[in-house]
């Protein structure tokens, strides 16, 4: 089990249907909204910024 970097949810790499790569390494994602604020500003997740909870945006 891995962390959804935006919403810190625990997913399972090997069955996750949302994942995107960023400098070589492969993110995994809860959901599509989650992959999709990942992917508008992936920095803000990598460095350890604080996660969002999306609670209307189809996410945990």
């Amino acid at each position: 089990m891995v962390k959804d970097p935006v919403c810190g949810m625990d997913v399972d790499e090997a069955t996750a249907e949302h994942k995107a790569e960023h400098k070589g390494k492969t993110y995994y994602f809860c959901a599509p909204a989650c992959k999709a604020d990942f992917e508008k500003d992936p920095e803000k997740y990598v460095k350890g910024g604080e996660m969002h909870h999306h609670s209307k945006s189809g996410c945990c």
